[in-house]
C-alpha cells in the first residue's frame, strides 16, 4: 500500500517573524522522522504559548538543531522523487518551508500541497472525530512534528477505511 507523504513543521510561533523548529514527516512505507531547525541569528521571535504546545525551549533548539541548509537538502532527499508532499495546515507549512529553503539558498525539489486535495467530502465529514479516536487509540503526543506527521497518515488511512475507499492498490 502506498501512502502519501504528510509533512508537518512545528514553529517559534504564528505571527510575524515566526519560523520553522522543527520539520516531520510520515513517509509513504508508514516510518515517521523529524529533525530539529537550528534558528538562525536574525530568528529572534518566540511566542511562549507556542513553547507550551510543542514543549521545544528555544535552548534545546539552538543546541540540538540541525543547520537550516543541511535540512532543506534532506528534505529534497526525502521528497524529491516522490515530488509532493501533504500539509493539514498548507498555509502555515508552506510559509515555513519557503523560509527555510530561502535562507538555506535552495529551492525544494518537491511541492507541498494542502491535504485536503486527497480527502473525499465523506473523509472531511469524519476527519475530527477519527483524529482524535486515533489519538487515543495510539497514545500519540501531540505538537511535534514527526509525530503530528503520523496522526495524519493515521488519519487519512481510517478515513478510507470508515469510507469504503481503497488507496489505490
Amino acid at each position: 500500500m502506498t501512502l502519501p507523504i504528510l509533512l508537518d513543521i512545528e514553529a517559534s510561533g504564528f505571527g510575524r517573524g515566526s519560523y520553522p523548529i522543527e520539520v516531520g514527516l510520515a513517509r509513504a512505507d508508514a516510518s515517521s522522522c523529524a529533525f530539529l531547525v537550528q534558528p538562525l541569528t536574525e530568528w529572534v521571535h518566540w511566542d511562549p504559548k507556542a513553547e507550551l504546545l510543542h514543549g521545544l525551549s528555544r535552548a534545546r533548539i539552538e543546541r540540538e538543531g540541525y543547520p537550516v541548509r543541511q535540512i532543506a537538502r534532506w528534505l529534497n532527499d526525502e521528497l524529491g522523487e516522490a515530488g509532493i508532499a501533504y500539509s493539514d495546515s498548507w498555509g502555515y507549512d508552506n510559509t515555513w518551508l519557503s523560509l527555510l529553503f530561502h535562507h538555506a539558498g535552495m529551492l525544494p525539489n518537491f511541492r507541498l500541497e494542502t491535504l485536503r486535495k486527497l480527502l473525499s467530502e465523506a473523509q472531511v465529514e469524519c476527519w475530527t472525530t477519527t483524529k482524535e479516536e486515533v489519538i487515543l487509540a495510539h497514545d500519540i503526543r501531540r505538537h511535534r512534528a514527526g509525530d503530528d506527521a503520523h496522526l495524519l497518515q493515521l488519519t487519512y488511512l481510517r478515513t478510507l477505511e470508515l469510507t469504503g475507499q481503497s488507496t489505490g492498490n
